[in-house]
């Protein structure tokens, strides 16, 4: 038995979430068929975070086990042929130690959240980013993001139906930056809440916008109540883009 580390990128707008549902297709139940019509064996495939329908990676991990003899290289190839014509990717295998586990190993994740702000609505990247109309400050979203930084309560961004035990996390960092009309929120944390991203995302609109100050940001933050932030924001404009390990 050997098991492998996959790297991986897929749009998850055709998806129903990383996990296998009955209501539709998942990026779990797409590589888990690949895997079979490869080689035949039902291989679980673990990923490193469950996202959520919408949400897309462009370095989701993932672990599975093979009874059969392959190799990396191999084992990459043939999932990504099988694969088509679904939106997901295998972009880098390799073997992992017999301990390794993509998501209770992982030290760190990163997400990025993309706005495209600008008066025109989305074309070429619809689906794949938040349109926001109204000009924003993305210098005044980054200020007041810094307010979240370090280990908090974080109930006020996270969603009902989240099944963390605590809703104390650890924030590493968050900025906000623009480059032309795109308005980026990247964000890392050993592991986060349902929904927390695009919670914050939601909120940081609201500065951008003028109508929120940082200490607005710090009462929500302080109120541990869902209802005091901002809207959750759409998942399509959120990417996993890597786990540390």
């Amino acid at each position: 038995m050997t098991r492998f580390k996959l790297t991986l990128e897929y749009d998850g707008g055709v998806f129903v979430g990383w996990q296998r549902q009955d209501n539709g297709p998942s990026v779990q139940q797409a590589l888990e068929e690949a895997v079979t019509a490869f080689c035949g064996e039902r291989a679980r495939v673990h990923g490193a975070g469950r996202t959520d329908a919408g949400v897309h990676a462009l370095g989701q991990v993932a672990h599975l086990d093979l009874e059969k003899p392959t190799k990396a290289e191999t084992l990459r190839d043939a999932v990504n042929h099988h694969l088509k014509p679904a939106p997901v990717a295998v972009l880098a295998a390799e073997v992992a130690a017999a301990d390794f586990h993509a998501r209770f190993s992982a030290t760190e994740r990163r997400y990025l959240y993309r706005i495209v702000n600008r008066r025109a609505p989305l074309a070429l990247e619809r689906g794949r980013a938040w349109w926001v109309p109204r000009p924003l400050d993305a210098a005044a979203m980054h200020a007041a993001a810094q307010v979240l930084v370090g280990k908090h309560d974080f109930s006020s961004f996270r969603a009902s139906e989240c099944q963390a035990r605590s809703p104390v996390k650890t924030l590493t960092g968050i900025e906000v930056s623009r480059l032309a009309e795109a308005i980026e929120i990247r964000a890392r944390a050993p592991s986060f809440l349902h929904h927390q991203v695009r919670n914050f995302a939601g909120t940081l609109r609201l500065v951008g916008e003028g109508k929120w100050s940082a200490a607005k940001v710090e009462a929500v933050l302080a109120a541990r109540d869902r209802s005091a932030a901002g809207q959750t924001a759409p998942a399509e404009g959120l990417y996993l883009t890597a786990v540390g390990y």
